[in-house]
């Protein structure tokens, strides 16, 4: 055999070869695509992984609670209630509803910085459930804020705040701030696609959160108050949620806050969910 012959026989060999590869596999099952449920869990570990490498992203959920709680209470506790002990059975389910909301912002900040980097459109071109790289990042954030939570509720204790609902209504409680801050957190995620700097992002999310907490009934009873704030205090959705996890977590009856929280949840996932996937679809 000359060796002309042999690279003849190579060069026709080589497209069988290729065929027969094809031809297996166009033959055998394509692996099932993952689903939202799949994916956004996936997005969420993508979340707690960054906390693992920059532990200090937990300073927030752990410093400012103590912080916020120890000031608060020992600043108006004696003027307000009498006493501190008397005061942190009103305060603390405000607070914790404050210190999650305040730290909720975060979530519009960090999605703005990844945009700003370009993960996102690598994540865009994913044959995935495109909101699922969102809602992951806002189910990681719920770590955090259970994080939050936990840490008031320990110091609460400490204080001595004693919860007639038991372990069972901190819970409820817990569930309900957990549901309104993943519901806020596309307002801040709709913000990020809208606005073109973190710092902005930030600043914008600031002076919506500070009415929102500070014009409550966080820290006192609204009957104290003038009457346009009144009017201001009882339309405010911080102030339903609060009162629904004051009355939760105190064993009785929350009445129609609780149900109103639940709507004020149900309607910011449905305008700034819809609104954030129509400006995910072309953001940069």
């Amino acid at each position: 055999m000359t060796l002309d012959s042999t690279r003849t026989e190579g060069a026709g060999a080589a497209p069988d070869g290729s065929a027969k590869i094809l031809q297996a596999l166009a033959s055998s099952e394509r692996p099932t695509p993952p689903g939202p449920l799949s994916t956004s869990l996936t997005f969420g570990w993508r979340a707690l992984l960054k906390i693992k490498h920059v532990p200090e992203q937990l300073f927030d959920v752990t410093v400012f609670p103590v912080m916020f709680t120890l000031l608060f209470t020992f600043l108006f506790g004696g003027a307000l209630a009498g006493s501190t002990e008397d005061y942190i059975q009103f305060l603390l389910p405000g607070i914790m509803v404050q210190g999650v909301i305040m730290i909720t912002m975060y979530t519009g900040t960090t999605l703005r910085t990844d945009l700003e980097k370009g993960v996102f459109d690598r994540f865009r071109s994913l044959p995935i459930w495109r909101p699922s790289a969102l809602v992951g990042m806002l189910l990681g954030d719920a770590v955090r804020f259970t994080i939050s939570l936990t840490v008031t509720a320990l110091l609460g204790l400490v204080l001595g705040w004693r919860p007639g609902g038991g372990f069972g209504g901190f819970l409820v409680g817990a569930a309900l701030i957990l549901l309104f801050s993943f519901s806020l957190g596309w307002v801040w995620t709709f913000l990020s696609l809208l606005l073109r700097t973190s710092g902005s992002v930030m600043g914008v999310s600031m002076l919506v959160i500070t009415p929102l907490t500070f014009g409550s009934n966080i820290f006192v009873d609204p009957s104290t108050m003038p009457g346009w704030l009144q009017a201001f205090v009882e339309v405010n959705p911080v102030s339903h949620l609060v009162t629904s996890v004051r009355a939760v977590m105190g064993g009785i009856d929350p009445g129609a806050s609780l149900p109103l929280t639940i709507v004020w949840s149900a309607a910011l996932i449905a305008v700034f969910g819809t609104l954030t996937m129509w400006r995910y679809r072309d953001a940069r």
